[in-house]
């Protein structure tokens, strides 16, 4: 069980009067006392050549917030990323999702045909999938949820020591795109629910997560485990993941059966007060309230771009307030690696960093270079569209 560090003072164990080392630090260091750079739709590959021009013509308000794709996973992760997005619908049946609408209607336009987007048939297989906009933007870099794991494990497995990944994990459901009678996201059930859990622990050991119940320990509630510090040390949480749930309005639902999250893997999306709170999304939150939140112990996601905007107009402001504000976990669509085409516009942590201590509530002598040693953002490599 992990235990909590935070009444250990520095004042007794002071790192100015030490020979300061990763191991030491990783014992007064604590998961939610560190800062990282994630990505907005990890898995979004963006569009091929027809598909684009289509989508742009089309629907080009749609297409201006869209306008942006990634890397691989694991390449994400090589170039510094340590908060990844995924967002997921059911499909336990496959096929659901196999034949996106944009195929014929670029036919039907004239243009070119593109490269197959699901060469290995992967949408045909029943269980999760990845997806953003259903018949319209549907090329992913990993289709199935349980092969974006498994790729996030064994990137993991190969870079032991790493700093925890955050997994935010959107469900989607209903309607996905903008196009009229397009393909729609089945409803998710208790059971739906329980399949996804099943699903993470079918790649990931239990030892290998940060669960709420690790967290919460003895507490009767999470919110309070987390006011108390119990967030696990660096040292406990080296070569972990840890699950997010994105929505808030699938909290009820995540936790029927469930209460406080026991057994489950995802920690939900609270608000201060609500016993579930330890994470706290705050996509557009002020820094001055991210900064608070903080300071009491809640884990904080931001974005520090929307809707491409920051990056065509080169606006650093928000995510220069984010970089010092205490959020844990600052995502966008443009890491250091993948540079807005427009400006050059990126996000990433001062000096190269893949990770840092928390500038609102590290402990006092905390040492940045000891957070994830060895590791920094790697230079933009070139275009990796479809």
């Amino acid at each position: 069980m992990m235990r909590s560090l935070a009444v250990v003072s520095l004042a007794v164990l002071p790192f100015a009067g030490l020979a300061q080392s990763q191991r030491m630090q990783d014992k007064v260091v604590h998961l939610n006392q560190i800062q990282v750079i994630g990505t907005h739709n990890s898995y979004n590959m963006g569009f091929a050549p027809s598909e684009g021009k289509y989508f742009a013509e089309h629907y080009a308000k749609n297409y201006h917030g869209v306008e942006y794709h990634h890397q691989t996973l694991p390449q994400q992760l090589d170039g510094g990323a340590r908060q990844l997005e995924l967002d997921i619908v059911q499909d336990p049946k496959g096929g659901r999702f196999s034949h996106p609408k944009i195929v014929g209607l670029t036919k039907e336009a004239g243009l070119p045909a593109d490269p197959d987007f699901d060469p290995n048939h992967d949408m045909d297989k029943p269980g999760f999938k990845l997806i953003h906009l259903g018949d319209l933007n549907q090329r992913s870099s990993c289709h199935l949820f349980v092969k974006c794991l498994a790729e996030i494990r064994s990137w993991s497995k190969a870079h032991k020591g790493h700093v925890p990944i955050f997994l935010l994990i959107e469900d989607k459901q209903g309607r996905l795109g903008p196009l009229a009678g397009g393909v729609t996201a089945e409803p998710w059930t208790p059971a739906t629910w329980d399949a996804m859990d099943a699903e993470i622990r079918s790649v990931f050991k239990e030892n290998e997560i940060i669960t709420p119940d690790k967290v919460r320990g003895k507490f009767p509630m999470l919110e309070a485990a987390a006011l108390a510090g119990r967030w696990p040390s660096l040292r406990e949480a080296r070569g972990k993941v840890v699950f997010l749930l994105y929505n808030r309005k699938s909290a009820p639902p995540y936790l029927e059966g469930h209460a406080m999250m026991k057994n489950r893997v995802l920690f939900v999306n609270g608000r201060p007060g609500e016993p579930e709170a330890g994470f706290v999304e705050q996509d557009s939150g002020k820094p001055d309230e991210i900064d608070a939140l903080v300071k009491k112990g809640y884990l904080v996601r931001s974005r520090s771009d929307y809707n491409t905007d920051q990056g065509r107009n080169n606006d650093t402001t928000r995510r220069d307030e984010l970089i010092s504000s205490g959020a844990q976990m600052i995502s966008t669509d443009f890491p250091v690696t993948e540079p807005a085409p427009w400006t050059g516009y990126t996000v990433g942590l001062p000096g190269g960093l893949v990770a840092r201590c928390n500038p609102i509530n590290a402990p006092t002598g905390c040492n940045d270079k000891l957070i994830e040693p060895g590791s920094h953002t790697k230079e933009p490599s070139p275009s990796h569209k479809p």
